[in-house]
């Protein structure tokens, strides 16, 4: 690819978003990479937790505005078909069953937060910074923002952050909710490392299930929510993973999953 780098190790893929002379702007040929590379992790089984990070000290500062071929410029399509070839980046990135998660150091503003709080989790540096932006720059927001960002931090700070555009320092990100964790950039990457460890070597059908319980909590009724536990639940208890846990916990050891 020549937009992304993608590292596979035990499970955890790691997709880098690598225009850092740009910082990481996505132009038209990252959006397709990222589609293409969010729909092979999904069918992928060798991988199990992906983290999505941005190359030279800074997340994704959204779409380049000045790419001819990105969803902002070309010209040789209707606005609103441009727009959906954006969507189905969000949503591929939203359907995908295994754990993610951001790792965010520097700007992630505009298209770029939209796809970190795509992600199951956030963990950001103590030097990252963060921007609904687009109101800035005569846009409303995109890729999925405005479903996804009242569902993170409430439908009032929602508004403040997309009406105003403010850009905010980590700890006031941590403070309304926005992210998972702050560490000091030092720690990042082995703080990622362990999350990402933690969740690649887990039960990956029972976390796959959760996923799609909670994407759906705010959709559903309580009634629903309670078959569609049941449901996952007794898929669970079909898996090998289940079989293992149940085991390791009577023998008093530590589960081996497979994902399974």
């Amino acid at each position: 690819m020549e937009t992304l780098l993608v590292e596979r190790e035990a499970g955890i893929v790691t997709v880098t978003m690598n225009r850092p002379h740009k910082k990481n702007a996505a132009n038209g040929l990252m959006f397709e990479e990222l589609l293409e590379i969010f729909r092979e992790v999904e069918r992928n089984p060798d991988d199990r937790c992906m983290v999505l990070t941005g190359a030279g000290g800074d997340f994704c500062t959204g779409a380049d505005l000045s790419d001819a071929s990105g969803p902002a410029m070309d010209l040789s399509q209707p606005g609103i078909v441009r727009m959906r070839r954006l969507g189905e980046v969000a949503m591929a990135l939203h359907q995908i069953t295994k754990p993610t998660i951001a790792r965010v150091d520097g700007l992630a503003v505009g298209a770029g937060l939209s796809m970190a709080i795509g992600c199951d989790l956030i963990i950001a540096s103590d030097r990252a910074r963060f921007s609904m932006i687009f109101a800035r720059r005569g846009l409303s927001p995109d890729m999925g923002a405005s479903w996804l960002l009242p569902r993170q931090v409430g439908m009032a700070t929602a508004k403040e952050l997309i009406l105003l555009g403010d850009i905010i320092d980590a700890p006031t990100a941590l403070s309304k909710g926005l992210v998972n964790r702050v560490v000091p950039l030092d720690e990042l990457d082995g703080v990622i490392a362990e999350v990402a460890a933690r969740l690649g070597s887990g039960p990956t059908i029972a976390l796959s299930l959760a996923k799609t319980l909670l994407n759906n909590a705010f959709a559903t009724s309580m009634s629903q929510a309670l078959e569609d536990e049941g449901r996952a639940q007794s898929i669970n208890f079909e898996s090998e993973d289940t079989a293992e846990a149940i085991g390791a916990f009577l023998s008093k050891r530590s589960p081996n999953f497979k994902g399974r």
